[in-house]
């Protein structure tokens, strides 16, 4: 209860403790069949989630993940819970453990042991017992005799994505006894396939990609977090904000924006929109509420670094070299495709490792330290999109502040020597802040599984304007910002056009959303108000943005009729305007 009682927004050694049970807010779990493993950003995964109607699925809540429902007559072991970063897996982990020790649920369990894999990795080279293992973790269950029936266990093994042990399923290596020796990787298979203690239940946390590390032969029952429902976002901002009546302000600004209102979705987003709208609603400050991405997120680390001002942390880092180093982390990691970090990471972006405290001090919030098995630390950022958000501020003021442009540097020689010269590096040419965009949008298209789709949002929010000004507020910038904009929004309005996957369009589109260009979707709205689309000639790029309209908005898709958008009897033509239209007609619940 000590342990679990308290739910740390942001941070693990600081920042404000608040009660989990005060503010938890039931997060929507539902029962979920493997399903093909998506390839997309998890931004998109969550906007495409947000248009489901909540009647396709099965709910479940989260304390009833080991038992049956109505109808499943099958005893359930082992169970797989998967949802996008920030979602609450580990919310939920931390609820369901305090549930139980406060004798609340699930009292036919006597012991749980939560084993997160970041932990697990730190012992990825020894030969252990499962009771061993134990040991080290639990020192109090050397008295107990876990190898045998006396006791119903549960297992927790929480963030399956974060795994660095190589798995194999295949092995012959089987292993019944608790005391037996072995590499990390074999006893966990072994307790996973039901070789090793076979009545404990297992409970697995993932991220979708990861989900598929653990066969499916192996798992009696698959759930997702699908993070809160519209009705769970207001209450959440209504529990975090005890002002109601600016409870109420946020959540109407929020929805004004839908695309912010769809991030809202989730809980670790709508935590950084409170704070930031908290602070700018109630204090009437000047300029725009934020509401794109980019914004948002700028804000929100404006925030952070007014709040290590506020503490007096020591003054020999200066925010701006901070931010950099920070960046540097961040877009090394994000390439790398890691989103947890060890202390040689750090090192290699000169960050001092016995300082990593005062570093994190910036981002009391942001950067995450965390203290493992042997006092090991292990550093995260508190959500991908952070990360995301300071490798893209990190790429575009190594091109305004050190005309550099990071990502030709990173083909020309490996990222570890290429990252750790950058600044000695600086070139003679003037490198075009546009020139870099074009760049960064053909990585992010080439990207199979969508990786770079939110870094480029933020990369070109970052260049608009209005958002400088913001910028000004964190750091100097050498250089301005001409006509980049301009260049880019034509680059990717002539990519939308030659691109033929309505997935890559619709990040685009997102990306034009960011650069203040909304031409090519003011025109389609005209068109779907007037009714006059059937007999439009619509471009390709028309009907990608037609997608584009009708998934981001707020009406649900309950019935999608072709003739509203190609009249007459042309039959050919209908089937064109059906197979650009399919990402809408697979959000509908029914289509004429």
């Amino acid at each position: 209860m000590q342990k679990f009682e308290c739910l740390y927004e942001g941070t693990a050694k600081q920042g404000n403790p608040t009660i989990l049970n005060e503010i938890y807010t039931e997060l929507y779990i539902t029962e979920s069949d493997r399903g093909e493993i998506s390839n997309e950003h998890e931004v998109r995964q969550i906007e495409t989630q947000s248009r489901r109607a909540a009647t396709e699925d099965t709910p479940i809540k989260c304390n009833d993940i080991f038992r049956p429902l109505p109808g499943q007559d099958k005893p359930i072991r082992t169970v797989l819970t998967k949802g996008v970063a920030g979602i609450g897996k580990t919310v939920s982990v931390q609820k369901f453990i305090l549930d139980w020790a406060e004798g609340k649920e699930n009292q036919d369990i006597q012991l749980i042991f939560p084993l997160p894999f970041r932990e697990l990795n730190l012992m990825k080279d020894k030969t252990l017992s499962l009771l061993d293992i134990l040991h080290v973790f639990f020192p109090e269950t050397k008295e107990m005799e876990i190898s045998s029936d006396k006791y119903k266990v549960l297992f927790i093994f929480d963030g399956l994505d974060e795994c660095r042990l190589s798995w194999d399923f295949q092995s012959n290596v089987r292993l019944c006894d608790v005391s037996a020796s072995a590499s990390v990787d074999v006893l966990l298979t072994n307790l996973i396939m039901g070789n090793l203690l076979p009545s404990a239940l297992i409970w697995i946390t993932s991220r979708p990609a990861a989900a598929d590390l653990i066969p499916s032969e192996c798992v009696h029952r698959v759930t997702e977090v699908r993070g809160f429902n519209d009705p769970q976002k207001e209450e959440y901002f209504r529990k975090r904000i005890s002002d109601q009546s600016l409870a109420n302000r946020i959540i109407s600004h929020l929805k004004s924006s839908r695309i912010l209102y769809i991030m809202c979705h989730i809980p670790v987003f709508c935590w950084i929109s409170a704070a930031v709208l908290e602070k700018m609603l109630s204090q009437a400050e000047s300029g725009e509420n934020p509401k794109t991405l980019t914004e948002m997120y700028t804000h929100f680390l404006i925030l952070q670094t007014n709040i290590k001002q506020e503490k007096g942390y020591e003054k020999n880092v200066t925010d701006e070299d901070m931010i950099l180093k920070l960046g540097k982390l961040a877009f090394q990691q994000l390439m790398k495709g890691n989103v947890i970090f060890y202390e040689e990471d750090l090192r290699e972006c000169d960050i001092n490792v016995t300082d990593a405290s005062v570093y994190s001090g910036l981002c009391t919030q942001i950067f995450r330290e965390e203290f493992g098995l042997y006092q090991w630390k292990v550093f995260c950022f508190v959500h991908l999109s952070i990360q995301e958000h300071l490798a893209a501020l990190y790429v575009h003021l190594s091109c305004t502040n050190h005309n550099i442009n990071v990502l030709d540097q990173i083909t020309k020689q490996s990222l570890r020597s290429k990252v750790k010269d950058l600044f000695q590096l600086s070139s003679l040419e003037h490198v075009s802040l546009s020139e870099l965009h074009q760049r960064a949008v053909n990585e992010a298209l080439k990207s199979k599984n969508g990786h770079l789709d939110l870094f480029l949002r933020f990369l070109l929010g970052l260049s608009v304007e209005p958002h400088q000004n913001l910028l000004q507020r964190l750091m100097k910038q050498a250089r301005s910002i001409c006509d980049s904009s301009e260049k880019t929004a034509d680059y990717i309005k002539k990519k939308i056009r030659t691109i033929d996957c309505p997935e890559k369009s619709i990040s685009l589109f997102h990306c034009l959303n960011e650069l203040g260009d909304h031409s090519l979707v003011e025109e389609i709205h005209q068109y779907l108000k007037s009714g006059t689309i059937k007999r439009a000639k619509l471009s390709s790029s028309q009907w990608s943005a037609v997608v584009f309209v009708l998934l981001t908005s707020e009406k649900k898709l309950d019935e999608f009729d072709l003739n509203k958008f190609v009249g007459g009897n042309n039959e050919t033509k209908k089937l064109q305007v059906l197979l650009k239209l399919l990402p809408v007609i697979k959000e509908s619940r029914s289509v004429q």
